[in-house]
Order: C-alpha cells, then sequence, then structure tokens
C-alpha cells in the first residue's frame, strides 16, 4: 500500500509540476527552457501510472484524479499561496474517500 501511495503522490507532482512549468512559460513569460522542462516531466508522469500493480488502466486513472484535486490543493495553498477554504478541504476529504473505495473496496 506504501508503494501504491508513493506512486500516487509521485505522479501528481509530476502532473501539477510538469504542467506548472509549461504554464509559467506560456502565461507568465518564462524562458523557453521551462516549456521543454515541464514537457519531460509531464512525459514521465505519463509513465508512472505503469508501475502500478492494480489489473486495469480505467481505475488507475480515476483513482489518480482523485488524489491530484488533493495535491492540485496543497500545490495551491504551498506554492501559489492561496490558502484553501472550507469547500476546498471538503471536496479533497471526498476525493479521498472516493479514491480508497475505488482502489481498496472489496471486490468479487
Amino acid at each position: 500500500m506504501i508503494y501504491t501511495i508513493l506512486l500516487f503522490i509521485l505522479a501528481g507532482l509530476a502532473e501539477i509540476g510538469g504542467g506548472y512549468l509549461v504554464w509559467l512559460w506560456i502565461r507568465e513569460g518564462k524562458p523557453y527552457w521551462y516549456g521543454i522542462i515541464g514537457s519531460v516531466i509531464l512525459i514521465s508522469y505519463g509513465l508512472i501510472p505503469t508501475l502500478q500493480n492494480f489489473p486495469t488502466f480505467g481505475r488507475v486513472y480515476a483513482a489518480y484524479g482523485g488524489v491530484f484535486i488533493i495535491i492540485a490543493v496543497l500545490w495551491s495553498w504551498g506554492v501559489d499561496k492561496k490558502t484553501p477554504d472550507l469547500y476546498d478541504w471538503i471536496g479533497a476529504i471526498i476525493c479521498l474517500l472516493g479514491v480508497s473505495i475505488m482502489l481498496w473496496g472489496p471486490r468479487q
């Protein structure tokens, strides 16, 4: 379970961090190499989920969506300095519960 969680966090940071660098390049006028580095990081994000032990692509990616929401809220707080409000936290908790049910709920 620790391995799974670490891969989720690593992929989330790669997706958000790579996208952020591309954002800075396109939207904030940073040097072109921000976009190149961001794109390379985004490629690594595409590879990380293949290291998961779950048998179905769709379920893994659906779960990643929930984890990414949580990481994005934390990113906004730590990097963008935008303090999450009550509804951000409630939404993140609901996503975490949904991810937990999807990944570790009993299957027949």
